[in-house]
């Protein structure tokens, strides 16, 4: 580990540009890496490593695996200090910014910005690296209002935005040297015929899912490929767009949101496109749509803990509740409660068969399971020396495919050599030579991302064995949570640990697939009553073995 004393300049350069801003503005990350090497040569500064992010947005910090993989390194001390081109190249937003050099600092990591130099350690420097951080948001914010501006204007002109739905097409209207300068909406009559259908059916009486069901049955499939589904004939239902109408921001603030972000006054204007439904069909249908609207939902009398956890035996997907009634001989109603595949539930027959298992049966072997390899310790044993196993296992494959990687990387960076090469002697004409080199850039990008994120996975999975006090610690936590906690905490730790569990085709758990890593400690303290006392002990010694990698297996 580095000692702050003895190499006060030991440099972590991160560098990063997005897909977008490498053709809209020419950035380029062996400029940006120069420019920080030439700065820690001229001020003896020694470069521990370079973390590269190529094609990635900076949006969000979770899929910059070469980030992760910096500020997985300060906090082991292998640098003091992170050198970036520009502030905007480690955060896009000032929460996020602060969230990272706070962790650098809490480390005793520096951090400096070639373009913005400023001394961080000072109550000045902070103020101005926050001031930096909000002037890159408002810049971005800026932005983003802009095209949004443009997309509301283009809506209210009756122009669609983005890509159009089940039904139509978009055709490239010719501008002057054969230049590509707007678009027309076209109907597609085979797609045109489905929608209809829906359209038809639900006003006639059918319901959501007997629509998807018998279109599946019929063949007919998504704009995607995909079979129809409750949620996609709603969607029909509810777009304007088949009525001749341009809707926009339906949802606002959608990355953070989602559909919770629903706007009350979207845009609806009249499109220039032509209506699949006409207005008679189409107001019958929304009369009938807001009067099932206030139908009330039909209640499950039971609480289901183990919802999209179970995966279905026939086709994969996650089974949901479900609830049979069923009359006895004696006249009198019995309610049953399952566990059924979700893509039957959801898209009927065609797609897969109910496969229900008993919801009682499914929760009480998982509690029971738990226990057992609690209270057998060759059954636990023997599941440590599994993880053990897998995890080495695991390594292999991915660094032959690293190394696989690595060597395309040198080839593709020879190949845009011999390219230079032969255009500096004119034996390429500069479009040929440009049209080459975007592709070779294209093909670099994505392989140094894929480099990062299995660089990123190996670094967890060299991490040391685990051992079998920290899984059975792990377990005898879950079980007396389970034991004593509320059902909504108790559903949470449920998804929190168990990564799916699997039944046989004889409607009987198979296994049941769990995962531990750092931050299901900190949920197991937040459930737990006696949290606080819980802290100097379990919180600390868990924290420790599991810094930095997750714990998966199957009992």
């Amino acid at each position: 580990m580095l000692n702050p004393l003895e190499k006060p300049s030991v440099v972590a350069i991160y560098v990063r540009v997005s897909t977008e801003e490498q053709a809209l503005h020419g950035y380029s990350i062996d400029a940006q890496l120069d420019t920080l090497k030439e700065y820690c040569k001229l001020y003896n500064k020694e470069i521990y490593d370079e973390y590269v992010d190529r094609g990635i947005s900076g949006k969000s910090t979770e899929k910059r695996y070469e980030l992760q993989r910096m500020l997985k390194d300060a906090q082991m001390g292998l640098f003091n200090e992170v050198l970036v081109w520009k502030i905007n190249r480690l955060a896009r937003n000032t929460y996020d910014l602060l969230g990272i050099t706070q962790l650098l600092s809490k480390h005793s990591v520096a951090f400096t910005s070639f373009s913005e130099r400023f001394d961080t350690g000072s109550a000045m420097g902070k103020f101005a690296l926050q001031m930096m951080g909000a002037v890159g948001e408002l810049e971005r914010n800026t932005i983003v209002d802009n095209v949004k501006m443009g997309l509301s204007k283009r809506a209210k002109t009756g122009k669609h935005n983005g890509k159009v739905p089940l039904g139509y097409k978009t055709v490239e209207i010719p501008g002057e040297r054969g230049r590509n300068r707007d678009s027309r909406v076209e109907v597609v009559s085979e797609e045109a015929v489905i929608v209809t259908k829906i359209f038809e059916r639900f006003a006639a009486g059918q319901g959501f899912k007997s629509i998807a069901n018998q279109l599946n049955q019929e063949g007919y499939v998504t704009k995607s490929g995909n079979a129809f589904s409750i949620c996609g004939v709603k969607e029909i239902l509810d777009n304007p767009f088949y009525a001749g109408k341009i809707r926009y921001n339906r949802f606002e603030q959608w990355s953070e949101k989602r559909r919770k972000g629903r706007n009350p006054k979207p845009i609806l204007e009249n499109g220039l496109h032509p209506p699949i439904i006409d207005e008679e069909l189409w107001n019958k249908v929304q009369y009938l749509r807001q009067k099932k609207a206030v139908v009330s939902l039909k209640r499950f009398d039971g609480e289901f803990l183990l919802t999209w956890l179970i995966r279905c035996p026939k086709c994969g997907a996650p089974m949901v509740a479900n609830r049979i009634q069923n009359r006895q001989k004696d006249g009198d109603k019995v309610t049953r409660l399952y566990y059924s595949c979700s893509n039957f539930r959801n898209k009927g027959s065609k797609v897969c068969s109910a496969n229900s298992i008993r919801k009682q049966e499914a929760e009480q072997y998982v509690v029971k399971r738990v226990k057992e390899v609690l209270s057998q310790h060759q059954i636990l044993k023997a599941v440590v020396s599994n993880i053990n196993e897998r995890k080495a296992k695991r390594i292999k494959p991915l660094q032959q495919e690293l190394d696989s990687i690595t060597a395309r990387i040198a080839q593709l960076e020879e190949k845009r050599q011999r390219y230079f090469e032969l255009y500096e002697i004119d034996q390429l004409d500069k479009e040929l030579f440009s049209k080459r080199l975007d592709d070779i850039n294209a093909e670099f990008d994505r392989l140094h991302a894929k480099k990062s994120e299995l660089t990123f996975e190996l670094q967890d999975d060299n991490s040391e064995p685990i051992s079998y006090e920290v899984v059975h610690a792990l377990l005898e936590k879950f079980d007396k949570l389970l034991a004593s906690s509320p059902f909504e905490q108790r559903k949470m730790l449920m998804h929190l640990v168990i990564k799916q569990i699997t039944i046989k085709d004889t409607r009987t758990v198979d296994k049941i697939e769990m995962n531990f890593d750092e931050n299901t400690v900190h949920h197991f303290l937040a459930a737990d009553p006696s949290a606080t006392h819980a802290e100097g002990s379990f919180a600390m010694r868990m924290r420790r073995a599991l810094a930095g990698q997750k714990i998966w297996f199957a009992i």
